[in-house]
C-alpha cells in the first residue's frame, strides 16, 4: 500500500496539531514533519524535499507567504503536490496559489473535518476547491469575458487578443481529449480507463499540456485553456 508523506505548514499551533493528527490517523498518510513558519518549512525542505509527497499549507505565515514555500517545494521536488488551506478566499490569492503550483485550495471556514480524505482525493487526481471560492472565480471569469471580447474587437487586424495566444498553443487530438477529461474532474486513473492507456501515458500527456500552456497544475491548465478558447465554457 502506498503511504504518502505529508508536510504540514501552519502557524496556529492548535490548527497545526489538528491537521497533523488527521494525517497520522490515516493508514495511507504519514506525517513527514510540521512547521509554523516559512523559514522552518524551507529549512526542512532543503534537507528532506524528496520525502514530501504532499504539502499541506496555510498562506498567511508570520515571516512571509506560503506561496514562497510552495515554489520552494516544487523547485526541489516537482512531484510534491501542494494543498492550500487558508483564510484568504479572494481570487488573487487563489490564482496566485494555482500559478505557484497548488493543486487544491480549501477555505478554512469550509475545511472538512477529515482533511486526510481531501488529501487522498488529490493524490488520485482530484483538484479540491471550496465551493465558495470556485463560485468567486467563476463569477470573476464571467464578468471579465465581455471586457476581453471588447478588447479583442478593438485590437488591430491580425492581432486579436486570444486568437493570437491560441495560435501559440497547438495541442494534439489526444492532448485535447485528456484536457477535456481533466476539466471534468476525472482522475489520472479514470482518464487512463477512458482512453485505454496506462496512467504513465496519461501523466505524460498532462506533462506536455503543462509545458504548452506554461502552467504547473491541473487547475491552472483548465483556467488557461478556457481563457485561450481551447475548452468550451461548459464541459
Amino acid at each position: 500500500m502506498q503511504v504518502w508523506q505529508v508536510l504540514v505548514v501552519e502557524d496556529d499551533p492548535q490548527m497545526r496539531e489538528f491537521f497533523a493528527a488527521s494525517v497520522a490517523r490515516c493508514d495511507q498518510l504519514a506525517l513527514a514533519a510540521s512547521a509554523g513558519t516559512v523559514a522552518q518549512a524551507c529549512t526542512w525542505l532543503d534537507q528532506h524535499a524528496a520525502a514530501a509527497d504532499v504539502l499541506l499549507i496555510d498562506l498567511g505565515l508570520p515571516d512571509g507567504s506560503g506561496l514562497d514555500v510552495i515554489r520552494h517545494a516544487i523547485r526541489l521536488n516537482p512531484a510534491c503536490e501542494p494543498l492550500v488551506i487558508s483564510m484568504f478566499g479572494d481570487e488573487d490569492n487563489v490564482l496566485a496559489s494555482i500559478e505557484a503550483g497548488a493543486l487544491g485550495y480549501i477555505h478554512k471556514d469550509a475545511a472538512q473535518d477529515d482533511i486526510a480524505q481531501t488529501i487522498l482525493e488529490m493524490k488520485v487526481g482530484a483538484s479540491p476547491i471550496s465551493p465558495m471560492i470556485a463560485r468567486k472565480l467563476l463569477t470573476k471569469y464571467a464578468s471579465s469575458k465581455p471586457r476581453a471580447s471588447a478588447a479583442a474587437e478593438l485590437a488591430p487586424a491580425g492581432e486579436k487578443i486570444g486568437a493570437l495566444d491560441e495560435r501559440k498553443v497547438m495541442l494534439s487530438p489526444r492532448e485535447q481529449e485528456v484536457l477535456a477529461l481533466v476539466a471534468r474532474g476525472f482522475s489520472y486513473a479514470e482518464i487512463a480507463r477512458v482512453q485505454a492507456v496506462s496512467v504513465h501515458t496519461v501523466k505524460s500527456h498532462i506533462k506536455n499540456l503543462y509545458a504548452k500552456l506554461c502552467v504547473h497544475s491541473k487547475n491552472a491548465a483548465v483556467f488557461e485553456a478556457t481563457r485561450l478558447g481551447l475548452l468550451p465554457r461548459r464541459i
